[in-house]
């Protein structure tokens, strides 16, 4: 099952654990509007290319714009062996409305 957690819950788990891999799956030019510090950009539409990066145990966040891509993401994650997903629910807009308004609404 995916653990589906609000921006207020991923913060408090990022400000508690330090091995934590963020994973941001939205296209570049999405990238460079608006990011999450530390995360890292493995875009949904080659993102069998960055499998072979992440390690099935591992915690591993993911995001992407409103939470439906990383949702899926997730769900492909946890179909492949990976124990320990969490996506971002409402994706970064939803960060920037309740975390970190300094982060671009688009």
């Amino acid at each position: 099952m995916i653990k589906n957690l609000s921006p207020v819950e991923i913060k408090e788990i990022l400000d508690k654990e330090k091995n934590i891999r963020l994973v941001d799956v939205r296209e570049e030019w999405e990238y460079q509007i608006a990011k999450l510090e530390n995360s890292e950009l493995m875009p949904l539409s080659n993102f069998g290319y960055h499998l072979s990066k992440l390690s099935p145990d591992e915690k591993i966040i993911v995001y992407c714009h409103h939470g439906t891509r990383s949702y899926a993401v997730c769900n492909y994650l946890i179909e492949n062996g990976f124990k320990n997903v969490i996506n971002l629910k409402g994706g970064i807009n939803s960060w920037s409305e309740e975390i970190d308004n300094s982060i671009e609404v688009y």
